[in-house]
């Protein structure tokens, strides 16, 4: 590998960015696509079905054989509230491999014996994104579960500028109605407020706490797994 293309893809995994490096088996030679490229490149619906599935492989194409080798930052979900919910989320997503962090300022319900080996950050929404929670990104999760709009509110803001992949939100419609209006207030558009899944999770029927957390991790997964052919602007 070339000292160029090693260090580009070190580039790219260290500013959490996806890349994929495409290998000719045949001649060897080797490029690097960027997640930002991949809508122009010639293999884009071949690159963005290896980068949905996160998966590296043998691909056909133009009558040679390619190895695609996909480097993807690690997914995080951010769970807004330590809620009944949260405690049958988390350790789902923990089994799916995402980084898990749960953000409530309320200290009775944000507890280590509630969430153990979760991270916890006990303040509110801006002031954790502001210091000890990493900055959101397109490799990001974001699940408002308090049905507090002084909680939720500002995170749902913090994850629509940050254009993460997934953003849901629990509520009515009637809820999300009022929501909708807040944003709006806000300076929110439309098709940004669109992206909000609300009420949040598949519609399964879901009743119970661990029946909603299957929907909500059952609609991230499908949102990680869709296709992209590049990266938010």
């Amino acid at each position: 590998m070339q000292i160029e293309i090693l260090a580009t893809l070190n580039a790219e995994r260290a500013a959490r960015r996806a890349a994929i490096l495409v290998t000719d088996l045949e001649g060897g030679a080797q490029r690097v696509v960027r997640e930002a490229e991949l809508a122009a490149d010639p293999l884009a619906d071949l690159l963005a079905r290896h980068l949905a599935s996160g998966q590296s492989g043998l691909v056909e194409a133009g009558g040679r054989t390619l190895f695609l080798t996909v480097q993807a930052p690690p997914v995080r979900l951010v769970v807004i509230g330590a809620v009944h919910i949260s405690q049958a989320l988390c350790p789902m997503a923990r089994a799916l491999d995402l980084a898990v962090t749960v953000i409530d300022p309320r200290t009775a319900f944000a507890t280590p014996e509630r969430f153990p080996g979760i991270d916890l950050v006990a303040h509110w929404p801006d002031d954790a994104f502001a210091g000890p929670v990493a900055p959101l990104d397109h490799y990001c999760a974001v699940a408002a579960l308090t049905h507090d709009p002084k909680i939720d509110d500002p995170a749902l803001a913090a994850a629509l500028r940050a254009e993460c992949f997934y953003v849901g939100a629990l509520g009515s419609r009637k809820t999300h109605a009022a929501r909708v209006a807040r944003l709006a207030g806000a300076g929110f558009g439309e098709a940004a407020i669109g992206r909000i899944a609300a009420p949040i999770g598949l519609d399964i029927g879901a009743v119970s706490p661990a029946e909603i957390a299957v929907s909500i991790l059952a609609q991230i997964v499908a949102a990680q797994r869709a296709p992209r052919t590049g990266a938010p602007k």
